[in-house]
């Protein structure tokens, strides 16, 4: 038997009446709970070199620092949808074909608490000078993959180390 695509199963009454019950709050419980992110790790991918997209923080924690672009979702905001309004806020870009890399969740990775983040990965090949900085990025701006900052914000040292190597696995 063959599935629906997920948005469809939402349509289903078991998925309306979980929906109901969440919005009335009756499965909300007292302990604590992770924090849910999604990063854009984008690449350029020219002939005279492979760049990393990186935004620098205006706000604390990691103001001033160079960071993947990303951010929080929203309570009723699909992942998909979060990431693609993440990049377009920080960094102007839209249209991105972006997808799931891999899902980062290493304690203490976020001052603010504990934090789970979805990566997202794409590629672009045209179009780099139409980034402009927006929202809380400071600055967007493209990073040569063999000489990207030193002390990215959070993780991000790492993350991006991992999205190269599979970058590099598929090309």
């Amino acid at each position: 038997m063959r599935l629906p695509p997920f948005r469809q199963l939402l349509k289903f009454p078991i998925f309306i009446m979980l929906s109901k019950m969440n919005a009335k709050g009756k499965y909300v419980y007292e302990w604590p709970r992770p924090m849910v992110t999604v990063d854009a790790v984008v690449f350029a991918v020219t002939a005279e070199a492979t760049k990393l997209l990186l935004i620098k923080r205006g706000n604390e924690p990691f103001k001033g620092q160079w960071a993947i672009p990303g951010g929080f979702i929203g309570m009723d905001e699909e992942l998909e949808d979060a990431v693609a309004r993440e990049l377009q806020e920080e960094t102007g870009l839209t249209g991105i074909a972006l997808e799931q890399m891999h899902t980062v969740g290493t304690c203490g990775r976020d001052p603010r608490g504990r934090q789970i983040t979805v990566v997202y990965m794409g590629i672009i090949k045209e179009g780099l000078n139409r980034t402009k900085a927006g929202d809380d990025a400071a600055m967007a701006q493209w990073f040569d993959i063999n000489n990207l900052p030193p002390n990215m914000a959070f993780d991000h040292n790492i993350v991006a180390r991992f999205a190269i190597e599979k970058l590099k696995s598929h090309l």
